[in-house]
């Protein structure tokens, strides 16, 4: 099945969905808008990346399956990169001296955004961390995804071509 027919499909990605345990909303909403500083000082907004795939990525240096998870995001979104994927690595530790010395101390290549007030993680009610919103090119949540997850299976290929896959006009 290629990405294309599962994007057609809309009880095919639902299936796809629960089988990577994605929550999908009950109604359609328009991801809240954001504007948060990376660990360098620009600043990225939310609603400047409508018309890509955005994986909205909760986390903090104390939480081992948040690190896993990077790594994996990391390599998945430079291979997705070119076909409009774009992963946020929203960071909800109190200190960005703390992610600083995180991020250079594993020699990690990212921009983490920093939400040290947790008025991000409010907005998307993130309770439990690593926390992803899967936000579709037209701004809406289509799916929630709590705990860590293999984003290098077969699995999150699938939900992933899916997503990549979704024209533009649905919301």
């Amino acid at each position: 099945m290629g990405a294309v027919e599962v994007a057609a499909d809309p009880p095919a990605i639902k299936r796809l969905f629960l089988d990577f345990g994605v929550q999908q909303p009950k109604q359609q909403r328009l991801a809240p808008d954001f504007t948060l500083p990376m660990l360098g000082g620009e600043t990225i907004s939310l609603k400047r990346l409508r018309g890509k795939v955005v994986l909205l990525h909760f986390w903090a240096t104390w939480c081992p399956p948040c690190r896993h998870e990077i790594a994996l995001l990391r390599k998945m979104e430079v291979n997705m990169r070119a076909k409009g994927l774009v992963v946020l690595y929203v960071n909800v530790d109190r200190g960005s001296r703390t992610v600083s010395s995180f991020v250079q101390q594993l020699s990690w290549k990212f921009q983490p955004l920093l939400d040290p007030d947790g008025v991000v993680r409010n907005r998307y009610a993130v309770r439990a961390l690593p926390t992803t919103y899967l936000i579709n090119r037209k701004g809406y949540i289509v799916g929630r995804i709590v705990g860590e997850r293999a984003w290098r299976s077969p699995a999150a290929d699938r939900v992933l071509a899916a997503l990549v896959g979704q024209h533009a006009s649905r919301p």
